[in-house]
């Protein structure tokens, strides 16, 4: 039987998507592509996840329609550096037994959450 292996990736409508693209390049050191920023599913370092939230829900911004999550390996050193380099970057920083969170916002107003999976060794 045909089945569904995993998730394919996110799609995010925006006003200038090269200016974006740029963005997400210079302050997170993304690289494009053919076009996307891909991630090779070796780098992945925990398992990636796909959820609904109801209209009202308060994770993110409800006028916002979706918010994506970045895998990082060190949350606190991206979250400084892009405090240094002027994003607006939420203070709080939440811990769970499978990992640690942090969230900034891009030049779109879009709440963007960065996961520090927990150490697995």
């Amino acid at each position: 039987m045909a089945a569904i292996t995993g998730f394919g990736g996110a799609f995010v409508r925006t006003n200038d998507p090269e200016a974006l693209y740029t963005w997400y390049e210079q302050h997170l050191g993304l690289v494009r592509s053919q076009g996307t920023f891909a991630f090779p599913a070796a780098e992945q370092r925990a398992q990636i996840v796909f959820a609904f939230f109801g209209k009202d829900d308060q994770y993110f911004p409800p006028a916002q329609n979706t918010m994506f999550n970045l895998q990082v390996t060190d949350l606190d050193g991206v979250l400084d550096r892009l405090i240094e380099q002027g994003v607006t970057v939420d203070p709080k920083r939440e811990t769970y037994d499978f990992g640690r969170f942090g969230w900034f916002i891009d030049p779109e107003g879009n709440r963007v959450e960065l996961w520090q999976p927990a150490a697995t060794d």
